[in-house]
């Protein structure tokens, strides 16, 4: 038989989180973002449950071919635009919206031959520092677009670097709105932090990490206040099962010292499958849906749980190494994100290759 490992896509989970994006921002029209292949979740397999978004966003032309391929009509947007002037023959071809973020892109676009006019995102750079124009130069690139024949539509766009935290959304907003004032065009403003944490009016929402079941705030707040179903389960079983003695020692680097005697199980996980090395002993894991917590270092293939407090476990038992577990056991993927000191977006983006994936129909 194969190696028990495999992960999980909810497809019910990924409808639910997008209707929860569209409870937060009733008045908007809500963008998917499945760019890194919707965040390790496979963009065929989540299709299903994202299909009800208003548009998908991503970031690469291969990416956007597939989704034109599961015969998606609506809009589909380029987060970062196009990387070379040819790039703008296949939005012409597949009908792709496109962010501008820098004079070199609007340069192309006015030497691009196209029948239809593009609609394009032009990007502030509001205090993120990565894309964008700065607010000085906001305006004069706003006219150099709206004076083209190749553009139909420009929306106005930022993204912020604090709208998770305590420094929020109000400084870049106050240069946006600034900048922006009396500018036409519709707005697209928050990321997945923005709309669930602050009432922003836009036309457009990204949502992100919020609708793969991350709280995009963790550790301030978790998915069960944001009411966030996780969309990817890695589950795994035991392999083995060892009676430790007080001083026996477990895994490489004999990191873990038994203080009494115990009993430990294998599971078959491991680094090369996507699971953090890092992740230290008493990080949260389900045995049955019973929660406990990893031992010793995580090695490339195995992984050793604690289960003094579940004498039922043994070999063949459902190990959960994030998402739901049996009887309706939650792990959220933010905890064992935040044993390993990283967030849940590199987890669910991280799952090997080896690892089978297979999407769970909507009920």
């Amino acid at each position: 038989m194969p190696r028990p490992i495999q992960a999980l896509v909810h497809t019910d989970a990924l409808a639910h989180n997008l209707a929860r994006a569209r409870a937060a921002a009733p008045d908007a029209r809500v963008w998917a973002v499945v760019k890194a292949n919707a965040y390790g979740h496979g963009i065929e397999r989540a299709f299903a449950g994202l299909r009800g978004a208003d548009g998908f966003a991503l970031l690469d032309l291969q990416e956007a071919e597939i989704v034109r391929a599961l015969d998606w009509r609506g809009p589909i947007l380029l987060l970062e635009g196009v990387f070379e002037p040819r790039d703008l023959e296949l939005c012409s071809r597949l009908g792709l919206w496109h962010v501008v973020h820098c004079s070199e892109q609007i340069d192309w676009l006015a030497a691009h031959k196209t029948q239809t006019p593009h609609r394009v995102f032009l990007k502030m750079n509001s205090g993120m520092n990565r894309l964008g124009f700065t607010p000085a130069a906001f305006r004069s690139a706003w006219a150099r677009l709206n004076a083209l024949p190749q553009v139909e539509e420009v929306t106005l766009m930022t993204h912020f670097a604090d709208a998770d935290g305590e420094r929020g959304v109000a400084a870049q907003m106050a240069r946006f709105d600034a900048a922006t004032s009396d500018l036409p065009g519709e707005r697209s403003l928050s990321n997945s932090a923005a709309t669930l944490r602050h009432g922003l009016k836009s036309d457009w929402v990204r949502a992100g990490i919020l609708v793969y079941g991350s709280a995009p705030d963790h550790p301030e707040h978790d998915i069960g206040h944001w009411q966030l179903q996780p969309a990817m389960t890695l589950r795994s079983k035991l392999i083995a099962t060892q009676q430790l003695q007080p001083g026996d020692t477990v895994g490489y680097g004999s990191r873990f010292v038994a203080g009494q005697a115990m009993r430990i199980g294998i599971a078959a996980c491991g680094y090369a499958d996507g699971y953090p090395r890092h992740c230290g002993t008493g990080t949260p894991v389900l045995v049955n849906g019973h929660r406990t917590g990893t031992v010793g270092r995580v090695s490339m293939d195995m992984l050793a749980v604690d289960l003094s407090a579940l004498p039922d476990a043994g070999i063949g038992s459902e190990v959960t190494l994030w998402g739901c577990g049996p009887g309706g056991s939650v792990l959220a993927i933010d905890e064992v994100a935040q044993a390993a000191g990283t967030i849940g977006y590199e987890l669910m983006c991280a799952v090997a290759p080896r690892v089978p994936i297979s999407a769970l129909p909507a009920a």
